[in-house]
């Protein structure tokens, strides 16, 4: 018999390197809104996720695990980055990291290979 076994699969931070791959490469080619969904735990990566190219993060398994307390330090740990590097906007360094505006693509894309590789662990 057929039945359907539901299970709750919370994202962990080593999901969002993935997206934020492909975040950099689709996001100068659509005129819509983008979100990194999976994968974004900690205010850095949500600064990661935008400068990638996102206009939202989805923040489920965090809030989950942590209770909507964590959105507080979330929210000071962006506003803090954007003050270090002097932005006063979200929309000022949104998609500055995305493909179109890197000077070597293709040295991006090896370097971002070569980081992958060299984490793996046997």
């Amino acid at each position: 018999m057929l039945e359907v076994n539901p299970q709750l699969k919370l994202s962990d931070p080593s999901e969002l390197l993935l997206r934020l791959r492909w975040l950099a490469i689709i996001s100068p080619h659509l005129r819509g809104s983008l979100s990194a969904t999976g994968g974004v735990h900690s205010s850095d990566d949500i600064v990661k996720a935008v400068l990638a190219g996102a206009h939202t993060v989805q923040l489920v398994s965090v809030l989950l695990r942590h209770g909507p307390r964590v959105l507080f330090s979330l929210l000071d740990g962006v506003e803090d980055w954007m003050k270090e590097h002097e932005y006063e906007s979200v929309a000022e360094f949104r998609g500055a990291m995305n493909l179109k505006r890197c000077a070597d693509p293709a040295a991006f894309e090896r370097a971002n290979y070569m980081r992958i590789l060299q984490s793996w662990r046997v």
